[in-house]
Formats: structure tokens, sequence, C-alpha cells
């Protein structure tokens, strides 16, 4: 690798507009009287005086493009005029010179496109004079929950101390609009996911290069995680998958620690998130070089279906169709292996759909009964795992369904048989 060629890369980033443009699309779905209250997120404590790296709230990031602690954004739709606020840190010369400045009010319109950047202590004075303004009556904030016993949020919290001190006013939800709206990816978007595709490929081919039984599973991960902090990438989509033999069987193995044994294939699930955009791509080869033909077989369904699945994408298909169609193929194909008389049997070596949203999170937002509309990436990865052989398989790759069709983002990550063994053996 030419790390001063790779040096010389252009970074991709999103101009003011995508955001402005994002918050109108807001604007245009709210109530006249309406406000938004949004939270940027706070990194959680780890252990000691050690936090968890901060992440942006993604809907937050998706309406400012800024990605700093512990800040707020308003957005007012009043009767007469369309109003954002950005809330940020005020600066404090002791903290700056432990673990660095905090965004300033320039940087911060710079970024989002918003011309209005208060401090924070200015937050509590203005919803007030908002929320005791006869002509406002709805306040959206986040309130995202996955589950009845997930702990209390920030949003929620807020949103309580609201209903309390200003019971006229009615709390909403805004957590379902904006996942809608994020859906649709714009081009600017799709253009920073092939970027993180083609970071993940080059991260594929090193592992490819270097696979070889007697190491361990995290070892050949190793090149993986070179290739994308040489491309300047500052985290992952997800924690990567990097499972050997039976290890491929376990959907999110994640330990990455076996000891990686002859003849046996390796399952790589794994992507580069590039300015919050994520790849999501898994690939099965023989860290021998060469697939055993019991592991051809399978891995040979595996592709059928995942090639009909791609065939079969186009707007209005929904993605349980997808999977029902991976179901299908399996039956039919297990069945000519004895392996399978009926859906039942099949569920035995497939537990697990065949597509999902892909984004600003590599599980992205929107409702999976959605029929796709172009401009919607999602994954297509069908799998096999016959833990009693020892062999886990998934092929997985992006797709951005297009007006009559789709095209597939990360075609040129190779994934044959025959591709994979010409590679290989190259190397």
């Amino acid at each position: 690798m030419n790390l001063n060629k790779e040096a010389e890369m252009t970074t991709i980033n999103l101009k003011p507009d995508f955001f402005e443009s994002n918050r109108q699309k807001v604007f245009s779905k709210l109530e006249s009287g309406s406000i938004v209250l949004m939270f940027s997120g706070k990194a959680p404590k780890k252990s000691a005086d050690e936090a968890y790296a901060f992440t942006p709230n993604r809907h937050f990031y998706y309406l400012t493009g800024v990605a700093e602690e512990d800040i707020a954004v308003l957005i007012v739709k009043g009767e007469e005029k369309e109003e954002s606020t950005l809330f940020i840190k005020k600066p404090d010369p002791v903290m700056a010179k432990w673990v660095g400045e905090t965004i300033s009010k320039e940087e911060a319109s710079c970024i989002s496109g918003i011309d209005k950047v208060c401090y924070l202590d200015e937050l509590e004075s203005t919803l007030n004079h908002y929320f005791m303004d006869e002509r406002l009556n709805y306040v959206y904030m986040d309130l995202e929950r996955d589950k009845f016993e997930d702990a209390v949020t920030k949003e929620q919290s807020f949103a309580r101390i609201c209903r309390e001190r200003y019971p006229h006013l009615q709390i909403k939800n805004i957590y379902p609009l904006i996942s809608r709206l994020r859906t649709i990816k714009a081009p600017e978007e799709i253009e920073l996911l092939r970027k993180a595709i083609e970071i993940t490929q080059e991260g594929i081919c090193a592992l490819m290069k270097n696979a070889k039984s007697g190491i361990y599973e995290y070892q050949l991960e190793a090149y993986f995680d070179f290739v994308l902090k040489s491309r300047g990438v500052k985290d992952y989509a997800f924690k990567t998958i990097a499972a050997s033999g039976k290890n491929g069987t376990v959907l999110h193995y994640s330990s990455n620690d076996s000891l990686i044994e002859e003849d046996s294939l390796i399952l790589f699930d794994l992507g580069a998130q590039y300015q919050y955009y994520n790849a999501d791509i898994t690939r099965t080869f023989p860290v021998s070089g060469k697939f055993t033909e019991r592991q051809k077989v399978f891995y040979e369904i595996v592709l059928k279906a995942h090639d009909a699945v791609i065939a079969s994408i186009k707007p209005g298909v929904t993605l349980k169709e997808l999977n029902d169609l991976t179901k299908k193929v399996y039956l039919e194909e297990l069945g000519k292996l004895e392996m399978a008389n009926t859906e039942e049997d099949v569920l035995k070596y497939y537990y697990h759909s065949v597509s999902h949203f892909l984004g600003l999170d590599t599980h992205d937002v929107g409702a999976r009964t959605l029929p796709l509309a172009k401009g919607m990436v999602l994954t297509v990865e069908p799998g096999l795992y016959i833990s009693e052989e020892g062999i886990g398989i998934r092929i997985e790759d992006d797709v951005l369904v297009t007006e009559t069709g789709c095209e597939v983002l990360s075609k040129d990550i190779i994934r044959t048989v025959e591709e994979i063994e010409a590679y290989m053996k190259k190397c």
C-alpha cells in the first residue's frame, strides 16, 4: 500500500446546504406552532474517570452536521417564520488544556448553516419564552425507545420535566418522522457510502492476502484495522466479526480469539465508517485459498440466493418478500441435498433476515414494512450455517434502489468461488 498516496486523498464532506435541506424537510412536516428540541448526546461513563468514545445522535447529526458532545438544537415553526438555533458549550480555557477546545459559534454555524448560535446557559430561558407563547402548541423531541426496560434517556427525562412544568403543552415524538426522511438517501449520502465501501474493499483484500491457518482470528483481523487507520477512518460501522470454522455459525460472534484451523472457512462481517456513514459487507473465504468440495456446495447455494434477491430488488418490493425469496431458494437447493423438506427445516440453517436498511446507522432507521423506494440503501446478506460441519457462510453486499431496479454499490468486491480462489492464489 502506498501510504503517501493515501494521505493525499480528498476528504468528502457534507456541505451546510445538505443539513439546511434536511431541516426544511422537517419544517414541511410540522404543524404551525411547533418546536423541535434535540440533543447531540453524551458519552456514558466507562470506569473511574474514563468515558466511552462519543458519537453523535444520528438524528441530531442529520439536521445539523455538528458532532459535538452535549449540545442542543431548537427548531421553531411559527405562524410567520421558521428558525433554527444551535446551543453550544461556552469556551473553557482550563478544559481546553486537558481535552481540547470545544466548537466555536463560527465553526458551528459554518458546518450546520444555522446562523443563530447561542450558549447552553441560554437554553432554558429560551424554552420558557417559547413555552409560554400561546401560539405554541407542540413540542417535538426524540423519544426513541427500543425496549420497555431500557434506561430513561436525557430526552425522555427532559420531556417529563416539560410536562410537569408546562402541562398545557403537547409533547410529541419526532423520531419516526426523521427516521422516515432518512430512509431516502441524498446523492451526497450515497457518495459517502461509496467511499466507506471502497475503503472496506481494500481492507478485505488485505485479509485475503494474509489469510493462513495457525494464527488467531484477531491477528488476521489486524490487517483490516491497519488499512482503515491508514485511510483516515476513525471508527468502524460495528465491531468486526472474524469467525473461523464453527464460529461462523454464530451470527454476532465477535470475540475473534480462536486459532484458525487448516482448511477452515473464515467469515468476515465488517465495515468502515466514513463521515458517520457505514459500509456493511460480509465475505467468506477459505484460509487455505481453496474451497473444499463440501464448502463449495454450500457457498454456491448462498450465492444463488444472493443473486436472486438482488435481481428482485426494485421500488415497491418489501424486505419480507426478499426474505421469502431467500427461503424459497434454500428450500429448493437444500432439498436436493436431502437437508430440507419444509421451510421449518430451512430455518435450522438460516435464522436471520436477508436485508436491513443502511446509512448513518448500520442497521439504519426506517420501518421494515416500508415498500422499497428509489434512494433507499439496503444490505443483501443471505447465509447458511451448518454447525455440525463447522461451516458458516454469509455473502453480504450493499445495494441502492434505483428507479427501475437497483445498483450494487459493492459490486467490485470479489464474491464468486472462482474470483476468490484466483485472487488468493495470486497473492
